[in-house]
């Protein structure tokens, strides 16, 4: 265990929007030294989509870095929780997961967070184990904690209280159900996103009411998708999944922009603050910003896959940006009624676009190439039996045969 008090916090709050409160956390540290007794630092993840993206990793991450520091790590998966729906940030009622999908979901996480996480200082834990004795006198009890007055002070609440949207009861269950976690596994510290406040900070007050020590909270941004406004979300198709191929996961971060870029390094790298600091010297003094990004890139898919994936991903994507011909291209065969098929339609049946509006679009837009050559007919047709490499982009292709 490091025994530099300083030195901790300065590992815990890197990267980090807000530590609550930092003189509680001094003095937990202090008495984790003291009795060479580690800290249970909590996070939990609702298994309510089976893949992992790199937004979920800035608090794995972080999880990490705690037990770098020699802490123990309360990987929680709210298998009861995600039963409800964490309402956070939603205008809407979210849909509530089956128990089987719940399940389902939770078996993905495990091969996937000890990517990052050492397994001898993790213990994962799903919160049914406990909730599930609550039972119905504990859950009224539960309830009786808070008022209705205190529950819409929440942002998301009061927004849809206001404009009359409709909060099921239920919702109002789900942050002090999160709370009550804390309570059961005696957390030190709970880790969350910005938008998680609320239901981090209900934990240390239903510790104080049930006679704990309360928990420290440490908040940590929310990471932008692709797009640099969003935040990554599967559903806004803006994310870069852990579980991607390499090449993928090489391809995406090399589109992101050069400002974007620094928010993921200093949110994702493994690299230390000085070597990072090193890098924008460099950059403001004349150095391709790309050349960082194809580190860290490199960085990014040995970290999910391997060293040696990573070096193809790179061979992969210099050869599609010198305008090549990848070697492995899928095969796609196309069955048509007639004798010839247009060029938009060709598109989208082999995938490579979503519709043939897209398809005009990116012909427009100078896009498509077949078997290498720009197309720049948009009723360009295709017979029988023909087969072509067709390109979208730099990174979708399709060896694609009519038939």
């Amino acid at each position: 265990m490091n025994n530099d008090i300083n030195q901790q916090l300065a590992v815990i709050k890197r990267g980090a929007d807000e530590l609550l409160i930092e003189a509680e956390l001094v003095e937990k540290l202090r008495l984790s030294i003291k009795a060479n007794q580690p800290l249970r630092i909590k996070a939990g993840f609702d298994p309510t989509a089976p893949d992992l993206h790199l937004g979920h990793t800035v608090l794995l991450n972080k999880l990490r870095q705690f037990q770098e520091l020699g802490h123990q790590v309360l990987f929680l998966i709210g298998d009861f929780t995600g039963m409800i729906g964490d309402p956070t940030g939603k205008s809407t009622t979210r849909p509530p997961l089956t128990a089987e999908q719940v399940q389902e979901n939770a078996k993905s996480y495990a091969t996937q967070v000890f990517k990052i996480l050492k397994p001898e200082q993790t213990q994962v834990v799903f919160n049914s184990t406990w909730l599930n004795e609550l039972g119905a006198a504990g859950m009224l009890k539960l309830a009786a904690s808070h008022t209705v007055a205190q529950m819409l002070e929440r942002d998301d609440f009061s927004k849809r209280y206001k404009t009359n949207q409709p909060i099921a009861i239920h919702e109002f269950l789900y942050p002090l159900l999160q709370g009550y976690d804390s309570v059961a596994l005696k957390a030190d510290v709970e880790l969350g996103g910005t938008d998680q406040k609320f239901n981090l900070l209900m934990g240390r007050e239903l510790q104080k009411q049930a006679g704990q020590s309360q928990q420290c909270v440490l908040t940590m941004p929310l990471l932008e998708g692709l797009d640099g406004v969003n935040k990554m979300s599967k559903s806004l198709g803006n994310y870069i999944g852990i579980a991607e191929a390499p090449e993928v996961i090489f391809a995406k971060i090399m589109s992101i922009s050069d400002e974007l870029m620094w928010r993921y390094v200093e949110l994702l790298s493994f690299q230390t603050l000085e070597v990072i600091a090193k890098w924008k010297a460099d950059v403001a003094a004349g150095s391709n910003p790309r050349d960082i990004k194809v580190g860290f890139a490199q960085e990014i898919v040995a970290r999910f896959h391997s060293q040696a994936d990573a070096e193809n991903a790179l061979a992969d994507f210099q050869t599609r940006a010198k305008g090549g011909i990848p070697d492995d291209v899928p095969e796609v065969t196309i069955t048509i009624e007639g004798q010839q098929i247009g060029i938009a339609q060709l598109l989208k049946i082999a995938g490579l676009v979503a519709s043939t509006s897209e398809a005009f679009r990116a012909i427009e837009q100078g896009g498509i190439k077949i078997d290498g050559e720009k197309v720049v007919d948009k009723g360009l047709m295709f017979a029988k039996g023909v087969t072509v490499i067709a390109q979208v982009g730099k990174r979708k292709f399709a060896n694609v045969t009519v038939v």
